[in-house]
Order: structure tokens, then sequence, then C-alpha cells
């Protein structure tokens, strides 16, 4: 029914929800690690369209209670529109409980508090955010458009606004050479700026961004393997003690190890899960079933 401009990605946990593309592409679309929008420019898509489209799935699917924005950063769009799409939705689907989208931590720190709670107001109550490492070195060598402070200041405006936050964080950024860097930057953020939601994803370049990636860097970098990204995520969770508990998933396709819990509750639990693959014990998922 929609025309989807391909390709499209969201997040596993809106595999069941309505999507609607409000953006093509990506504002910023310059981190080193990432293939997604790489084919796009981007545009913020016209209203009449959208508005078609959402009145066309209200027709069709009237009891939707959940939808998410794409592309990259719907949150780039001016509030004003933001809010005429959200009011949209709103009527189309009298049983809507949750709208959510991708963000930056640039296009949360151009929202002023009063602008995220007036989206809030409006059902926009989930943002998912890209942290991939709390290290300035390795946000600074993977061209991330961000500092550790900046990302951290987004995360206590978005807490504050009490939107809910999904925050990711890339296993393997660091390669062998950066890894306790990597991972202790990122517990440092954890620590002190606070989310709903913690995922890991892994580290798995595809070959159109690679050469980029390995450029960007500016040294070489070696590939950490599925035991150095074990000990990656045994030091994580070991370093956690955040200023407000968050629920833990390293259920991305891409993740050797699927994990689920609630820090700083489930902790040592997952430690001992990721300390019997690490002896031999657990069920790694196999590499050809992996990806983004």
């Amino acid at each position: 029914m929609f025309d989807y401009h391909m390709p499209l990605y969201r997040p596993p946990s809106e595999g069941r929800n309505l999507i609607f593309q409000a953006t093509l592409g990506c504002s910023f679309n310059q981190c080193s690690f990432c293939s997604m929008y790489k084919s796009k420019r981007y545009q913020a898509r016209p209203w009449e369209i959208l508005q078609g489209e959402i009145d066309q799935a209200a027709q069709l699917w009237p009891d939707t209670d959940r939808v998410f924005l794409a592309d990259g950063d719907a949150l780039a769009l001016p509030t004003d529109h933001l809010v005429k799409i959200l009011q949209r939705l709103e009527s189309a689907f009298p049983e809507l409980t949750r709208v959510s989208c991708y963000a930056t931590p640039a296009n949360i720190r151009r929202k002023s508090l009063p602008e995220l709670i007036q989206l809030r107001r409006h059902r926009l109550n989930l943002l998912y955010l890209g942290i991939e490492s709390g290290s300035d070195l390795i946000l600074k060598k993977i061209t991330k458009g961000a500092t550790s402070r900046s990302i951290g200041e987004a995360m206590d405006q978005v807490f504050v606004s009490e939107i809910k936050l999904s925050a990711t964080v890339i296993l393997g950024l660091g390669g062998q050479k950066y890894w306790q860097e990597h991972i202790d930057g990122t517990v440092d953020l954890l620590n002190r700026a606070p989310a709903t939601y913690v995922s890991t994803l892994q580290l798995y370049l595809e070959p159109s961004v690679f050469t980029e990636f390995m450029k960007k860097f500016g040294e070489p970098f070696e590939l950490q393997d599925d035991r150095g990204v074990l000990h990656e995520q045994a030091r994580l969770l070991s370093g956690l003690a955040p200023p407000h508990p968050f629920v833990f998933r390293s259920n991305h396709a891409s993740n050797a190890l699927a994990l689920a819990g609630t820090i700083p509750k489930d902790r040592e639990r997952l430690l001992k899960t990721i300390r019997s693959a690490l002896e031999g014990d657990g069920a790694l998922r196999p590499s050809y079933l992996r990806g983004l």
C-alpha cells in the first residue's frame, strides 16, 4: 500500500508496529560505521503524501496502537511539523498509545525542553538514540559528530521531558587496541546519564563502508573476535551503576550472544551467562545468521 523508499530500517522492537516515513535518509549521515542511509539524500516527505498514507492506513488498521516514524531521524523536523503529524496520527488511530523515532544527539539538543514535552503530550514517547560509545576518542574516530558530554546532555534532556529513551552501544568499535577505553568511557556515560532501555549491538561493517571506516579511524584497526566482544560485554555490565535502573538487551541480530535483564538487578545472572559462553558452555549465534 505504501510507496516505501527502500532501504527501510526500524529497531527490533518496532517489528509489528505501523511505520510511516516522515523523512528520508539521515540529516547527519557521516558516521563511518553506518551504511543505512548512504544511498539517500535527506529530505522531509511532503505533508500531502504522508497525510494520505496515514488516512489510508487508518481505514485498514483502525486499531493500530503503535507507530514508528522513519527514516533516520524524524526528530530533525521542525516541532510544529512534527506536532501536525502527531495530531493526524492521534485523530486517525483512537487506540494510539506510542509513537517513536530515531534521534541524534544534535537533534535532541536542538529541541527545547518545552518542545520535547509538547511532543510527548502528543504521544511521541520513545526515542531511539545511538550512543555507540562514551569515549571521546572513539566518537571522533567514527565521526559520530558528538562528544560524551553532548550525548549525556541529550540524554538528560530526554529524561527530564519524561520521554522514554532507548540507547544503543556498539561493541567492538574500539577494535583490539582501544576496547577498554571504549567500554570504560561508555560505562562512565551510562553511570551519569539516565536511560530507560540500553541495548548492545556488535560491530558489523558492510562492504560499502569498510574502506571509509578504516580510513577515518586514522590508524590500523583490528576487529574484535567473539571472545573479545564477550569480554567487552562483561566489562560493561560489571562497571554499570546507573542513576536509574534500566532494561538491558543484546537481542539485535548482530550479537553473538543474546542477553536480557534489568540493570543492576540482573547483573550477576547476565555475567554468569557470559562466563559460561567464554568457557564454551553457551551457544553463540552462528555468524551466517548475524547482520544488520
